[in-house]
């Protein structure tokens, strides 16, 4: 025979415990993520090689915090990951942040806005593609693929000594150090028709390799290899790119200016060496008044020089 009594005794147990839980749902959330699932992810620790510029932007800024909440926190821990120089790292989504992976998903597909990355950190830290895996945890593994590798970089690091000391010698004036720079790459450096035209790879011309030992360079080709000494004299420096076209821009007494060395080496007919200023350390109003197309770039990512 059933007991009414222990019946309707642990039906008020049973609804107040499921009223408790409700109550504190969030809470019992918290410790059961906490416990279960980030106690068993080892979000790694950032390790900076000496090539870490520590810089925050309006589009981007660096983070400590690595369980990510939203869009753009996600953006910063790509950010922050590739500025440190870390190939391989992990973080976790937050658990209230129901669009994390796919979100983590849209991110790693995007090469435009993982582009944008590459434009704010030290060219010996960008890389050539990032690999990302996720799992329905929110667990975010990423592999990053550099653009130089080690012997290439010891290679650029000796050839640049060489031309500081042969080159710019014990000049301290920024502006100076700039167009000594801006001179070398351009009088030792042709544009790689060849590749750009006909897609015929003979040169690493779109590293700061080609121009530096090959005499041939893309626009990524000049605009790394100028980057490389703006960072060596801690001269603020960032690459700007277009649809078509990526190019340099410095900060120089309280402003920012664009430096552009592939159009102040012009190709001509002629097959004559041409050095030119026209877009030496110019404006943004003055860029827009010279060229519009090649040089239009996205306001939304590039702020600072508006």
């Amino acid at each position: 025979m059933i007991n009414v009594k222990k019946l309707i005794s642990f039906s008020i147990f049973f609804v107040l415990l499921l009223g408790t839980i409700y109550i504190f749902r969030n809470d019992i959330g918290d410790f059961l993520y906490k416990q279960f699932i980030l106690d068993n992810v080892k979000i790694s620790t950032l390790s900076p090689n000496e090539y870490f510029r520590q810089n925050n932007y309006e589009y981007v800024q660096l983070t400590d915090d690595f369980i990510v909440k939203d869009k753009q926190q996600l953006l910063n821990i790509y950010y922050t990951i590739v500025d440190n120089g870390d190939v391989d790292f992990t973080f976790m989504c937050d658990r209230d942040y129901q669009e994390c992976t796919k979100d983590v998903d849209e991110l790693s597909n995007n090469q435009y806005v993982l582009s944008n990355i590459n434009s704010f950190v030290h060219p010996f830290n960008s890389f050539s593609s990032i690999e990302t895996q996720y799992d329905t945890l929110g667990k975010v593994v990423i592999h990053v693929n550099h653009t130089y590798d080690d012997e290439e970089i010891e290679k650029i690091e000796k050839k640049m000594q060489e031309i500081i000391q042969k080159q710019v010698g014990k000049e301290t004036d920024k502006k100076e150090i700039i167009k000594i720079i801006h001179d070398y790459i351009i009088n030792n450096t042709k544009y790689d028709s060849e590749r750009s035209d006909s897609k015929i790879v003979k040169y690493k011309s779109e590293k700061a390799y080609g121009p530096l030992f090959e005499g041939y360079g893309l626009c990524g080709g000049y605009t790394d290899a100028m980057a490389l000494f703006l960072d060596y004299y801690n001269i603020p420096n960032y690459k700007v790119i277009s649809e078509n076209h990526t190019w340099n821009v410095v900060y120089l007494d309280n402003k920012w200016y664009h430096l552009d060395l592939t159009w102040d080496d012009p190709v001509n007919k002629s097959g004559k060496d041409v050095l030119e200023y026209t877009f030496f350390l110019i404006t943004t109003d003055e860029l827009e008044k010279i060229e519009k197309e090649q040089h239009t770039f996205d306001r939304e990512v590039f702020k600072e020089i508006i």
